[in-house]
């Protein structure tokens, strides 16, 4: 049986769901390229990896999985993804694979550290304005979710405040000093 991990940084954290990880999350997790940059349909704007982006230490939490694509199909369940877009929208790396993702090059160093023996992660792009692959700007970004109202700022405010404290990215950071959504209290 393989030691896998699964990586994350945004709702999965806190929202598991029937997602089958062991105990919780760790947060000396590697170093990735994430960002508020999708769009979601409920008005949310979530993280994605953003391969231009500045590096954060990611959490993780061991899957109770079998083998690395066991554990695939379990996120890409999770995240509501349908099963012929896994291949592109659930990263998966295994040691085996060779050289790591040029967003997550300390990958094979990080997962050698914690005996791992692969790792999988939401790879969703960049999408905003209903256009996939948009890497919108932080003005964007922060004008799109001061102009929420109702339940869906509600939504969209909880999601930023709950994302882990250690996800300290430009984005959030502009969006914490102009709509004064801090982090939620661990």
């Amino acid at each position: 049986m393989q030691t896998i991990a699964c990586l994350g940084w945004g709702s999965l954290v806190w929202d598991a769901r029937e997602l089958p990880i062991r105990r919780g999350w760790f947060n000396d997790g590697p170093l990735a390229p994430v960002e508020f940059l999708r769009q979601s349909k409920d008005g949310r704007i979530t993280l994605v990896i953003d391969a231009g982006g500045q590096p954060v230490r990611v959490l993780w939490a061991l899957k109770d999985a079998t083998s690395v694509e066991d554990a695939r199909r379990a996120l890409g369940a999770r995240e509501g993804i349908p099963e012929k877009n896994w291949p592109k929208h659930v990263g998966a790396w295994q040691r085996s694979d060779g050289a790591p993702p040029a967003a997550m090059p300390t990958l094979n160093q990080w997962t050698q550290s914690c005996g791992l023996d692969g790792v999988v992660w939401t790879a969703l792009p960049p999408k905003f304005g209903g256009q996939d692959g948009y890497r919108a700007s932080a003005d964007e970004v922060s004008a799109h979710l001061a102009g929420l109202e109702g339940r869906t700022r509600e939504v969209a405010e909880q999601y930023v405040r709950n994302a882990p404290r250690q996800i300290d990215t430009p984005f959030r950071r502009r969006v914490e000093a102009s709509l004064h959504w801090s982090p939620s209290e661990d």
